[in-house]
This record gives C-alpha cells, sequence and structure tokens, in this order.
C-alpha cells in the first residue's frame, strides 16, 4: 500500500511539474522566453559561400578539375575567408555585379575557404582574397594577374571593371 501512495504522490508531482511549465507556453501560444536570447535558426550553407546563388558551384578542386576537364571549361578558383573584410567587400560587389555573374558562368566555379594542395594555385603566395584561372587543359593562368605586384592575384571590388577584360580571353 506505501508503494502505490509513494508511486501516486511522485506521479502527481511530475504532472505538476509538467503543467508548470507549459503554463509558461500557454500565453499566447508562445513560450515565455524574457531574459533568454532569442535564436533564429541558422540555414544551410550554400556552396556559393555569397559569391553568386544562382551561379553552380562545385564543392572540391577536384570536382572542378574534372568538370572542366569532361565541359572542356575554364576554371575561376576563388580563395577566401569568411572573417577577412577584404574577402567580403570583393565578394559582396562580385555577387551584386549583373555581368560578371552573367561572364561567371561561362566558367567551372569552385570558392574555397582553405588551401589546396596543388603549388600551382598558389605561385607567390597564399593570401585572400585571390582568384586564378585554370584552362580546359588543366593549365594553370599565370598570365592573368590584377594590378598588383606584390600580389598578382589579388582583386579589391573596385577591380571589377578589370574583371570584365580580364575574363575575354576564355
Amino acid at each position: 500500500m506505501e508503494k502505490i501512495l509513494a508511486s501516486m504522490l511522485l506521479l502527481l508531482v511530475a504532472v505538476s511539474c509538467t503543467l508548470a511549465a507549459d503554463s509558461t507556453t500557454a500565453k499566447n501560444g508562445k513560450k515565455d522566453t524574457k531574459g533568454a536570447k532569442e535564436t533564429h535558426p541558422k540555414l544551410p550553407q550554400t556552396l556559393s559561400r555569397g559569391w553568386g546563388d544562382q551561379l553552380i558551384w562545385t564543392q572540391t578542386y577536384e570536382e572542378a578539375l574534372f568538370k572542366a576537364k569532361n565541359n572542356n571549361k575554364p576554371i575561376m578558383i576563388i580563395h577566401h575567408l569568411e572573417d577577412c573584410p577584404h574577402s567580403q567587400a570583393l565578394k559582396k560587389a562580385f555577387a551584386e555585379h549583373k555581368e560578371i555573374q552573367k561572364l561567371a558562368e561561362k566558367f567551372i566555379l569552385i570558392n574555397l575557404v582553405y588551401e589546396t594542395t596543388d603549388k600551382h594555385l598558389s605561385p607567390d603566395g597564399q593570401y585572400v582574397p585571390r582568384i586564378l584561372f585554370v584552362d580546359p587543359s588543366l593549365t594553370v593562368r599565370a598570365d592573368i594577374t590584377g594590378r598588383y605586384s606584390n600580389r598578382l592575384y589579388a582583386y579589391e571590388p573596385s577591380d571589377i571593371a578589370l574583371c570584365k577584360y580580364m575574363l575575354f580571353p576564355f
């Protein structure tokens, strides 16, 4: 008999605690969040990483090489970092420039937030942001450079006009 009373008492306490917790949710159907930090669900990141969501991006350098060879298309490789202000500024200019976005469709695209093991992709150092091109024969085009002599493959938002002319060899 004592076991039954103890079990019922325990059940009553558990139900009371559950009902008390639910009463905070009952206010207008929302949970009481006073003092609690509101968090929004984080959306999954796409392969574009903000460089142009309507463009088709490859996931790995090896995949880009395979697609370039099979489709006879050049590769545009963008090296950047998510927390780099220069990378962020270039990304914004690249994504908002309609003509560049249209020209980018002619390429196998990849943006990397890590370095590859291919030493040809860092001919003058591992800095960001830098953009390199690989032709369909899988040769890195070292002749396509930006305007800086100390960082040959670096580009800034103001270089977008230069990029349009730079992409004409393809």
